[in-house]
């Protein structure tokens, strides 16, 4: 569309941050084999070291970035530069293939439906079938996933995935073709994304050695820290009855050591260099927000409990027990009115502009004289991919429909007339909002308790409604990566491919790995310190979400129990008011959102994060330049995840070899 037929931005400023990248006018096809050969690369050996990574220690492995750099220096050195389309691809592809996989989710629905906390609040043996199969099924007992009881929930999962993936591509691009191509916002962040990649694409230049040189640095730290913190614990756990741990896993915990000074107050400490490194890039507003929030809820805690508002915690209790015992009593209500300010601003913001927009339009078109014709509106680029805005709304309207038969077969009880609601008037307006907000300032907001509310006022009893596939979505973040995908030159439809190998594949190797390392060993168990410590809290915190709608023979539900009114108002005035403050004064919003993500949480990984902030503000900075450091940071993050997957890598083939020649095992 040409510049003098396209509506102003809302900002002058704003197009300085549209202008960082060019939007460019050639686009080209970025999927070819080196995407397969990524794919298989991160399936085969990425995916099995993360999933052990996530049990041990609930990180990951930054394979995306991994496989981009090892694919670029390997093709560099056989004389064969990839396009920055080819590397684009690439990095989605790595990204997809990296993760655990949708299997996850059912070795964490085993251990939920035979948990304490369920078995608490009556619900044991009462999950319906397409969820999970009974605890005393053949299934849960024999640890297997090849059995016939999982047939239901895994037909699901694949069905439910690839539609939601439909779903939100073509939302996504449509909201993408309002904001971006129609509206002209900045998307401020889609360059970053967009730029590392672009970047790798020089690789055939010496300019770039320097990025082997931080990479390789980064993957020996990460060797050398990784066989203390996991491979100990790998290998010993494979050979012995108890691992042999080194550092503390997942972290040490300190909560009744300081009980007597800090009463009702989790304490500890997650001692892991690759949080250092993370917090040396997370923006440094965001880090002093959080460590606001954290040092109110260590002050807030014991003067909490000394006022008699948090009745629920015991000396003795660890932090897990602390944690959720606080939430009940306080925390949950404080971060709901904290979260409600949040949303309220962010939607003030939108329409705030949305008027601004629109009186600036209309003094455009007053001064011009013209009226931008209607099948201008929609003009694409030409090979950028693009198709009727109008075909992907009517494709997500098909889909919709097909969930909402889908979930009302699941829970017939439940109204259609609020399905309808979430699928076709709060998805589509929550997305715009968000991708309005993320076109902006690059912030998402959340509307919190729509869900939970829905539930209770539809008057449903029954734990069903919590394990339906409910489509309350949220896709105003696609729209920020077709911006990110544009600046590339990289063709949509290269997308499109890369799904279609990812989805299946990533399907078949996730079953496969979960299938044997939950058949190898129990989890959670010894061997997995993360899940045996936080699938504890978040089956605590789940049931406390599910108790709003089942039948307590009177009793006060646990939920309502958790919601204090008063807090939850106080907690929305602080935020508002913090709000206007940082205004009035100039001072960075960003601290807000690093507040709300870190009020009322476990301080333990939090003290190394800070750490890594303070030593890459004042010091790295100041040594190297923001610009620099910050171009150096993730390429020694990308090395030393690489240099912990080697380690995991080492620990799951010891396991898979002891597990094949053990009987025991089995």
């Amino acid at each position: 569309m040409p510049d003098d037929q396209r509506p102003v931005v809302m900002d002058k400023e704003l197009e300085v941050y549209r202008s960082v990248l060019e939007t460019p006018t050639e686009f080209k096809n970025g999927f070819t084999w080196v995407a397969v050969a990524g794919a298989f690369f991160c399936g085969l050996l990425m995916m099995p070291a993360s999933i052990y990574l996530g049990l041990m220690t609930g990180g990951g492995i930054a394979a995306a970035w991994v496989t981009l750099i090892i694919f670029s220096e390997v093709s560099r050195r056989a004389m064969r530069t990839l396009s920055q389309q080819e590397l684009v691809i690439l990095l989605t592809v790595a990204g997809a293939m990296a993760v655990g996989g949708p299997f996850a989710q059912l070795v964490w629905r085993q251990f939920f439906i035979q948990s304490d906390a369920v078995r608490d609040i009556g619900l044991l043996g009462k999950f319906p079938a397409w969820f999970a199969p009974a605890p005393m099924s053949e299934a849960i007992q024999s640890r297997s996933l090849f059995h016939a009881d999982w047939l239901v929930p895994i037909l699901l999962i694949f069905f439910m995935t690839i539609i939601g993936r439909i779903k939100s591509y073509t939302l996504g691009y449509f909201f993408f073709r309002v904001t971006s191509d129609v509206e002209r916002l900045p998307f401020p962040f889609a360059a970053i994304g967009a730029q590392g990649a672009m970047a790798l694409a020089e690789s055939g230049e010496r300019k770039t050695t320097w990025k082997w040189r931080v990479f390789s640095l980064g993957a020996v730290i990460g060797i050398a820290f990784g066989f203390l913190q996991i491979g100990v614990p790998l290998i010993t756990g494979s050979l012995l009855a108890k691992p042999i741990q080194f550092i503390p896993l997942p972290w040490y915990d300190s909560t009744t050591l300081t009980q007597g000074i800090l009463p009702a107050t989790p304490t500890g400490v997650v001692l892991d260099l690759g949080l250092i490194i993370t917090g040396m890039v997370i923006p440094f507003w965001a880090m002093i927000g959080a460590a606001a929030a954290m040092v109110l809820t260590l002050v807030m805690n014991p003067l909490l409990y000394k006022l008699g508002l948090l009745t629920r915690w015991q000396p003795g209790m660890d932090t897990v027990a602390t944690t959720f015992a606080n939430n009940v009593d306080f925390w949950m209500s404080f971060g709901l009115g904290v979260t409600a300010g949040i949303a309220v601003i962010s939607i003030y913001q939108t329409v705030r502009d949305l008027l601004k927009k629109a009186r600036e339009l209309r003094v455009r078109r007053s001064a011009s004289q013209e009226t931008t014709r209607r099948e201008n509106v929609w003009a694409a680029p030409a090979g950028r991919g693009d198709f009727s805005p109008w075909i992907a709304v009517a494709i997500y309207i098909f889909c919709s429909i097909i969930v909402i038969g889908v979930c009302h077969w699941m829970v017939p009880g439940f109204p259609v007339l609020f399905l309808a609601f979430f699928t076709f008037l709060y998805t589509p307006l929550i997305s715009y909002i968000n991708a309005r907000l993320v076109g902006i300032v690059g912030q998402h907001v959340e509307i919190p308790f729509v869900r939970e509310a829905a539930f209770i006022l539809s008057g449903y009893k029954g734990v069903e409604i919590w394990l339906a596939p409910i489509p309350i979505e949220n896709y105003g973040g696609a729209a920020q990566a077709f911006r990110s995908k544009e600046l590339t030159g990289t063709n949509f439809w290269s997308y499109v491919k890369a799904e279609c190998l990812v989805t299946p594949l990533t399907f078949i190797l996730s079953f496969i790995f979960w299938a044997f390392i939950w058949h190898s060993s129990a989890i959670p168990s010894d061997l997995f310190p993360f899940v045996n410590k936080m699938w504890e809290l978040n089956a605590k915190n789940t049931v406390l979400l599910y108790s709003a709608t089942l039948e307590t023979g009177g009793a006060q539900p646990l939920f309502y129990q958790a919601l204090h009114p008063g807090v939850i108002a106080g907690a929305f005035s602080f935020t508002m008011i913090a709000f206007v403050l940082l205004s009035t004064f100039s001072l960075p919003i960003m601290a807000i959102y690093g507040f709300v993500g870190g009020v009322g949480n476990m301080p333990h990984g939090f003290v190394c994060i800070l750490i890594g902030a303070l030593i890459g503000k004042f010091y790295f900075h100041k040594k190297f330049g923001q610009k620099r450091f910050l171009q150096i940071t993730p390429v020694l993050a990308a090395g030393y995840g690489t240099g912990v997957g080697l380690i995991a890598l080492i620990g799951v083939a010891i396991n898979l070899i002891v597990s094949a020649v053990s009987a025991s095992r089995f």
